[in-house]
């Protein structure tokens, strides 16, 4: 998305592209074996009668986050991150467990994140991971374990029977960058994001977050691409099959789990062809992030010229659409907006086009959200002091009980007219 922040902290930090990134499972779908489970592997790193018991933080009632890269997260400017979340309203950091192209922040103990040496590149110790989640801890900041979990070239590339492949040839299909994606349909696929997730809870991070849970966003992949494990099945409904059944296993150990989603999704009635559809997927997590980014919405949207030039306008219509197509479902889970702190195109992005975003939120009734740079370099201007967080708490508060209020007195107005039909009903004879 330095100052020594804590004595045991700093000591051990010391020792050692942007794009919109981007129900239960069903039983009938049988991918290849399933990797095994961390901690079953002789040789571990971290064996598991030497991990620490760690205390986990519940979900602050209002969320102000920040991401942290892989590259971030390993070196110096960690401690930035977390001195800027001492001293500002940010109580929360998103830190890449595993990225983009499938490297784990940590040496693993996960025996497929080994197999493929996706723990190989300058990873941090356990040691240091802890220290680093127990300075975060003592702050009061919440760590959120980001775990990217199809567009993983690295495990697409050495375990090829994961792969989407190719109607042609069934080589691994590969995107407009020249990389392999994992396919969606393979249990195995979602297993190890899993166990990944079940690792970083050990160590101490409090929540873990999906990314990248859909198909490739290139309408070529239909023409191109077979999917034998599909079953007749919509891309919606194996994102969702797939979604439950994560969110089953991470549940079982009391870990909460959100996903990222395309900003757009609340408002396009489709899949968007990547198997992202609102009322399919809102109920799958705790917590839903769209990726709100006003640069990332194209020309026209909302009858605006031009998104990415009027932040507030579109990050406004963009809520109300949320609000909208949430209502409805069920178990839906909590709303947690990512916003844009970076430049794509005209005008540059600053302290106005910043807070024009968080207002727009606001103004709708969110007030939790999440800061978005690919390079981590945040814009700190725009960052308000912590006393925002409890002005974010009690205007929270207002809100909901004037929402409530409006809920009622809508209801109230429902039942007085259908008791109207009613009585007009009763009084026409012979209809």
């Amino acid at each position: 998305m330095s100052r020594v922040v804590f004595l045991v902290f700093s000591a051990a930090l010391t020792a050692g592209a942007c794009d919109q990134r981007t129900a239960s499972a069903d039983p009938r779908v049988a991918g290849p074996p399933v990797p095994e489970r961390i901690g079953s592997a002789a040789n571990d790193t971290i064996s598991a009668d030497t991990v620490p018991r760690v205390t986990h933080m519940p979900m602050p009632r209002i969320v102000r986050g920040l991401y942290v890269n892989r590259w971030a997260a390993v070196g110096a400017k960690m401690n930035q991150m977390i001195d800027l979340a001492k001293t500002t309203e940010i109580n929360a950091l998103v830190i890449d467990v595993k990225d983009d192209r499938g490297f784990v922040l940590y040496r693993s103990r996960v025996p497929l994140a080994r197999q493929i040496g996706a723990d190989t590149n300058s990873p941090m110790s356990a040691a240091r991971v802890r220290a680093m989640l127990d300075s975060m801890r003592a702050h009061n900041i919440y760590a959120v374990a980001r775990i990217v979990v199809v567009k993983d070239p690295l495990l697409a590339d050495k375990k090829r029977e994961l792969a989407i492949k190719r109607r042609s040839d069934m080589q691994p299909w590969l995107d407009k960058n020249g990389k392999p994606w994992l396919d969606p349909h393979q249990r195995a696929v979602w297993q190890y994001a899993v166990d990944l997730g079940k690792e970083a809870w050990e160590l101490g991070f409090s929540e873990v977050q999906l990314d990248y849970v859909r198909f490739p966003d290139e309408q070529r992949l239909i023409r191109e691409s077979v999917f034998p494990l599909a079953q007749g099945r919509l891309r919606a409904q194996v994102i969702r099959d797939q979604l439950g059944y994560a969110r089953q296993q991470l549940r079982v150990s009391g870990i909460p789990m959100t996903i990222d989603v395309f900003g757009l999704t609340a408002t396009d009635s489709t899949d968007m062809g990547v198997g992202q559809k609102w009322e399919m997927f809102v109920d799958m997590a705790d917590a839903v992030l769209p990726m709100n980014y006003p640069s990332h919405f194209a020309p026209g949207t909302y009858k605006i010229p031009n998104p990415n030039a009027r932040p507030y306008a579109t990050i406004d219509n963009a809520m109300k659409d949320v609000r909208r197509r949430t209502a409805p479902v069920k178990g839906a889970g909590r709303i947690i907006p990512w916003y844009q702190d970076f430049t794509l195109g005209r005008p540059r992005y600053g302290v106005a086009e910043v807070r024009a975003q968080i207002q727009a939120g606001y103004d709708n009734g969110y007030y939790d959200w999440v800061l978005w740079n690919p390079g981590s370099r945040y814009t700190v201007a725009a960052l308000r002091p912590k006393s925002a967080l409890e002005e974010g708490l009690r205007s929270l508060t207002a809100d909901s009980i004037r929402r409530a209020a409006t809920a009622r007195r809508a209801d109230s107005v429902r039942r007085a007219d259908s008791a109207r039909r009613a009585d007009s009903l009763r009084a026409s004879p012979g209809q």
